[in-house]
């Protein structure tokens, strides 16, 4: 066991959870920036909604491994193929939440704000979005874990991050190195799984907790 803490003290340990924390972060803020926009842009279409959805499930079946294949042709090695094929790994649990909540909302609730005089922004601002936001935060930690765990691959390209450690312990049998990598990505997904539940309850009006909490009963 004490082997396998030395490999947190190696000398390039740091550079290389530095890697996989800046990839999978801006993986999931590119991400994020493009499939809100677009669950927003389709909320009052139906046909809009079912195409982004079925373009988010259509996403969630393509392997990340074969993401990175197709992006290595294109972009070489590196850090932005790899920040390519995570980006389009982190977009379809987002754009699949984000369109399934703001599709949810109750249409009575929206009918009401309209009777009360709010214009379709203030409808968006102060009803849909915190009504949906739990699911879609829920939505943005599930693509945010999926990214931290597919960053492993990025080493495969030459992208780094803590991959190296996993790929470098296998090619010289060295068993520590190979389990110091993998407990490395598995508190960085904890830690993020954690980080995105707290955000999540931030965000989820007093109103909706309330609610939940009477539905857990």
């Amino acid at each position: 066991m004490g082997d396998v803490f030395q490999v947190f003290l190696r000398d390039d340990f740091l550079t290389l959870l530095r890697q996989h924390i800046v990839l999978s972060v801006a993986a999931v803020v590119i991400a994020v920036a493009v499939a809100v926009p677009v669950a927003l842009a389709v909320r009052n279409t139906r046909v809009g909604a079912i195409i982004a959805i079925n373009i988010g499930n259509l996403g969630r079946a393509i392997p990340s491994l074969a993401l990175l294949a197709i992006a290595l042709p294109f972009l070489g090695f590196g850090f932005w193929p790899a920040l390519v094929a995570l980006t389009l790994t982190a977009i379809p649990p987002i754009l699949i939440n984000a369109s399934t909540a703001l599709r949810q909302v109750d249409r009575q609730v929206l009918d009401a704000a309209r009777g009360m005089g709010l214009s379709e922004g203030q409808i968006l601002g102060q009803v849909q979005l915190p009504i949906a936001a739990p699911v879609i935060f829920a939505g943005i930690r599930t693509s945010a874990v999926q990214v931290v765990a597919n960053a492993t691959l990025a080493t495969f390209i030459g992208g780094g991050a803590l991959g190296e450690l996993i790929v470098l312990g296998f090619q010289s049998a060295n068993l520590s190195v190979q389990i110091g990598g993998a407990l490395a990505v598995a508190a960085l997904a904890i830690t993020t799984e954690v980080l995105f539940g707290s955000i999540e309850r931030t965000f989820t009006p007093k109103g909706l907790q309330i609610a939940q909490k009477r539905r857990g009963k």
